[in-house]
């Protein structure tokens, strides 16, 4: 039996600029201070809990700008692409427009055709992680990337830091993105209860799905409202019960 689609979310509020500024602060303080702090014990646990820490707020960093494409995030268009592009931008230097236009036709054909997220070739992880990465990653954002990189060698930090605290983590937050978002939700077979969006979502259970991927694993119920920003999936789970 098919779940009727829930009612549309109210528009935009104050929150969403709030916490998009919260986290894009965040992962821009933290990144700072771990690649201009004090010296580190690399033998001890503490660094790469915040490897850790920094692939979660990276992984925050991509869904706020998710967000956006979805018009979540201000009232004020102008505000909300800003917002996106920015996000998207310092995530990996990906081309916030691109990215647009790829969530739609993701959104309107899951798992489909013309689905660009999608490898209808081999359901195993790997192979349609690879061929999900050889379809977004572009010459202009491997450029932006290698300039990113250079500049902070330019600036004396050492290059150990700006892979542990600053690659490592964005690598690890796409592999993270790509785990919850894409593969999980969406691989074959589909069952009844991914109907009619073919996508599955994660058990009821909240500080897993904020840890995990900011309440993105909640993903059938983020296609059933899109229009329904990160911070109130929960309701929409919930409410689903």
């Amino acid at each position: 039996m098919v779940p009727e689609p829930s009612t549309r979310p109210p528009p935009p509020d104050p929150w969403g600029v709030v916490l998009a500024l919260a986290v894009g602060g965040a992962w821009g303080g933290h990144l700072a201070w771990m690649l201009a702090g004090p010296a580190l014990a690399w033998g001890s646990p503490r660094p790469w809990l915040h490897v850790v820490l920094q692939a979660w707020l990276s992984t925050g960093l991509f869904i706020t700008g998710h967000d956006a494409m979805h018009g979540t995030v201000s009232l004020n268009r102008r505000v909300n692409a800003a917002v996106g592009a920015l996000a998207c931008f310092l995530f990996a230097g990906l081309s916030y427009r691109r990215l647009v236009r790829n969530h739609r036709a993701h959104h309107a054909d899951p798992t489909g055709d013309h689905d660009p997220d999608f490898a209808a070739r081999g359901q195993s992880f790997w192979p349609w992680f690879g061929a999900f990465m050889v379809r977004y990653t572009t010459w202009p954002q491997l450029a932006v990337m290698a300039l990113k990189f250079n500049a902070l060698l330019w600036l004396g930090v050492p290059q150990a830091r700006i892979l542990a605290f600053w690659v490592l983590p964005s690598a690890l937050a796409t592999v993270q993105l790509f785990y919850f978002g894409t593969y999980l939700p969406h691989r074959r077979p589909d069952v009844e209860g991914m109907a009619p969006h073919h996508a599955r979502t994660l058990p009821r259970n909240h500080p897993w799905a904020l840890l995990s991927c900011f309440f993105f694993g909640y993903h059938w119920e983020h296609h059933d409202s899109p229009g329904t920003p990160w911070w109130r999936l929960w309701r929409v789970k919930d409410a689903r019960r």
